[in-house]
């Protein structure tokens, strides 16, 4: 593949470099399939030509706008683009592109592991440049900037982001100039778009261990100035001796337990909003301390308000979100006491088939210091899920829908929709979970109609 470029840009007469990610993976000993390629000319003009070789082979999408060119070739994704540099202005949100030299265009990128580059021209063919000594930073484990960090951070604050983001996925140090700078510009992440924001942010949370990012984002001043909730969670209060744990570390801690048992990025974003409302829940009594009563339910309705204000998909992500950050206290409380079939009916109702999402990341919640109370919590939950197991196949609560609809009381009494209608529906719901009546149509028929006769319903003369 990379001799067809070397030829297709020794036609065009230009020079062509493959750089940045899957060099520095290269020495990392990384698998990537995306590649970037350098050109110091027309980087789409090199994609067309390639294109043209192989007209029906690969796939091209072409990005004017941007002077960027896709070429999909087999499993590998290929962006060809012309050496540029890219900077913003002081309160702008788009970044001003200008062509470049290649010493430019290396000088100009985010980290020095990011500078290097392997010729693909016929004369030096193979070659390293390694300008920036990403080599030594890649074997040293360390994030620098090539340039002086105000510099390169100015120009595109992104980059801030980034190098926590490679930090948390790489297991590297952000060296001490560069992350005195960041925590200089850290206000200027503002002036980003969200969507590029949380593109970095989603890739901290699909690390082997977001803590680590995540502890990167607060402590440098980044998180505040476009996460502030999550910020806020940070910290300690103290009444009469008696303190609450800090619920920022114990959201990350939560978050790293349930990431050893999923890679799913929305469960993950559950675990990170599950306590979001514990600060504006807070509460301190003398007797029982401190207490944060409601968080749950105020908890679920900031996700919203959070998931718009970060751009992230309204759709039925943020509502499976929703729920388990609702429901994630339910499965604990039931752990704590004698677990009656009602309960476990109305928690597979309610969490229908994110029922077991949501037993993991109850699992993952417990992080108390105390090995013995971890112990017991995992015994009683482990009671839990055989009583779901055991009421599951017994009556089949899962995603269900009660056997009497408001079709059926409206024919039944022969009358239109109305208050009572929706009493009668919501008894024969209730009854059915707190184990009153089987969950059957026969029972539910019966019971119908006494609730209809309480209301002064008077039943239908073709009913039955």
């Amino acid at each position: 593949m990379f001799e067809i470029i070397s030829e297709a840009a020794s036609e065009l007469n230009v020079k062509v470099y493959v750089i940045g990610g899957w060099v520095r993976d290269l020495f990392l000993k990384r698998d990537s399939k995306d590649i970037d390629i350098v050109v110091v000319g027309n980087g789409i003009q090199l994609a067309e030509n390639l294109k043209n070789k192989f007209p029906s082979k690969h796939k091209l999408s072409v990005f004017k706008n941007f002077g960027t060119a896709m070429l999909k070739w087999d499993e590998w994704e290929i962006e060809f683009v012309g050496a540029r540099k890219e900077s913003y202005r002081q309160e702008s949100r788009k970044p001003i592109v200008e062509n470049a030299s290649l010493e430019e265009d290396i000088s100009r990128r985010d980290f020095t592991i990011n500078t290097l580059a392997i010729s693909l021209n016929k004369d030096s063919y193979g070659k390293l440049l390694d300008v920036y000594c990403g080599v030594e930073d890649i074997n040293k484990k360390v994030l620098k900037t090539p340039l002086d960090p105000d510099i390169t951070f100015s120009d595109d604050p992104l980059r801030m982001l980034r190098a926590v983001r490679f930090a948390s996925q790489l297991s590297f140090s952000i060296d001490n100039k560069s992350l005195k700078a960041i925590k200089r510009n850290a206000e200027r992440i503002k002036i980003v778009a969200m969507e590029r924001v949380m593109d970095e942010f989603n890739k901290i949370m699909l690390s082997e261990k977001p803590s680590i990012g995540l502890k990167l984002l607060r402590n440098t001043g980044l998180l505040k100035h476009f996460f502030p909730e999550l910020d806020k969670l940070h910290g300690i209060d103290s009444v009469n001796g008696k303190a609450h744990k800090d619920n920022f570390l114990h959201t990350l801690k939560v978050l790293d337990n349930l990431s050893e048992l999923s890679d799913d990025l929305w469960i993950r974003w559950a675990a990170l909003l599950h306590d979001i409302a514990k600060p504006d829940t807070k509460k301190f009594d003398n007797e029982v301390g401190w207490s944060f009563h409601g968080h749950e339910y105020l908890g679920h309705l900031m996700v919203e308000k959070i998931f718009r204000n970060l751009k992230l998909p309204l759709n039925e992500k943020m509502k499976y979100v929703q729920k388990l950050v609702l429901l994630h206290l339910r499965p604990i409380a039931l752990s704590e006491s004698d677990v009656t079939d009602s309960a476990v009916r109305r928690l597979l109702f309610e969490a229908g088939d994110d029922i077991d999402d949501l037993m993991m990341l109850c699992e993952a919640d417990i992080t108390s210091a105390n090995p013995l109370k971890v112990k017991k919590y995992l015994k009683n939950f482990e009671q839990v899920r055989l009583k779901l197991k055991e009421i599951e196949e017994k009556d089949k609560i899962r995603n269900w829908q009660p056997p009497i609809s408001g079709e059926d009381i409206m024919s039944a009494f022969n009358v239109g929709p109305s208050r009572e209608v929706g009493m009668i529906k919501k008894a024969i719901r209730e009854a059915i979970l707190d184990g009153k009546i089987l969950n059957s149509r026969k029972d539910a028929l019966e019971f119908m109609f006494q609730e209809g006769e309480k209301l002064g319903l008077t039943r239908a003369e073709n009913s039955h």
